[in-house]
């Protein structure tokens, strides 16, 4: 049985993401930063494990690694861990800036650091990591959230070549519009828009975008590294 480590795994598509690997077969763990009952309750309903801890903080990843590590080592990692925020590059402080960085890249870094040698030591493993269309495109008025997914593109770019000749492939998946409580703060009017500029006539499903981990996660994808996955619905 494969062990996959899934960040920010409570809510929205790393929610997702737990149910379709637990159903997949997998032994999932998964990080949450705050959302107490909702861990616990999907903890319940999959027998997936939930840890507490901020991927920003190396203290609290370093925890998390002894935790999994006295039992198990990770075969997967999703770096599903992030934040977002609506602002004009104006109003954005340095600890807006600051604090998505932390979140979206830094997290990333962090959690490799900690499960990596698990990988080396087997010479393979699939590390899968969540960028976003902004950080292709660019988003107004989310210029952080925008440069820091695509850091996220660079950084599974740079670490899929160094990391293939130990067998570990780092590839990302680029969402679309994802109908989770990340774009709760859109109106009605803003999301009716969005579906009509997405081609296929809809908003994405956290389901959707766990799908496409799955297909990334498998042991037959082995020659794919270094991809940016889109998974939008066509709204490119």
């Amino acid at each position: 049985m494969k062990n996959v480590l899934i960040t920010g795994g409570s809510r929205g598509i790393g929610k997702e993401c737990v149910r379709s690997f637990a159903n997949g077969g997998y032994r999932v763990f998964f990080t949450y930063k705050s959302s107490d009952r909702e861990a616990a309750e999907l903890a319940d309903e999959t027998g997936a494990i939930a840890i507490k801890a901020d991927v920003s903080s190396f203290e609290d990843m370093k925890r998390a690694a002894d935790i999994i590590h006295s039992t198990s080592s990770i075969d997967i990692i999703i770096n599903n861990a992030g934040i977002s925020e609506i602002k004009m590059i104006q109003d954005i402080s340095e600890n807006d800036w600051d604090a998505m960085f932390d979140t979206n890249i830094k997290g990333m870094f962090i959690t490799v650091k900690c499960f990596l040698d698990d990988m080396i030591a087997k010479k393979r493993g699939r590390i899968i990591n969540m960028a976003s269309i902004w950080g292709e495109e660019g988003g107004s008025c989310e210029v952080h959230y925008s440069a820091s997914k695509a850091a996220v593109i660079g950084f599974t770019k740079a670490l899929s070549r160094e990391l293939a000749p130990s067998g570990i492939t780092v590839n990302c998946i680029s969402p679309g519009v994802i109908d989770t409580d990340m774009n709760d703060h859109l109106s009605a009017d803003d999301k009716k828009e969005l579906i009509y500029e997405t081609p296929v006539g809809r908003m994405g499903t956290g389901g959707d975008i766990a799908s496409a981990a799955l297909f990334l996660a498998s042991e037959e994808r082995s020659f794919i590294t270094g991809a940016v996955i889109p998974v939008n619905g066509g709204f490119m």
